[in-house]
């Protein structure tokens, strides 16, 4: 399976969110879309604390090379 990119993620968080506040969803199709809007979000954080990771990385390079 392909990595979604970040924003993508949080696109798909969004309609899970919407889908969730329909007053007429189910008990357990309510739980499958929090569990999925959990693991896009989780996933969406651990890109985002990747990404500034590497920030940080890039950042420490460009001072040393000064």
């Amino acid at each position: 399976m392909k990595k979604k990119d970040f924003e993508k993620k949080i696109e798909v968080s969004k309609d899970i969110l919407e889908r969730l506040m329909d007053p007429s969803i189910t008990l357990e199709e309510s739980m499958k879309l929090y569990k999925n809007g959990l693991k896009e979000l989780k996933e969406a954080s651990k890109m985002l604390e990747d990404a500034k990771l590497e920030f940080e990385e890039l950042s420490k390079v460009d001072e040393e090379d000064s």
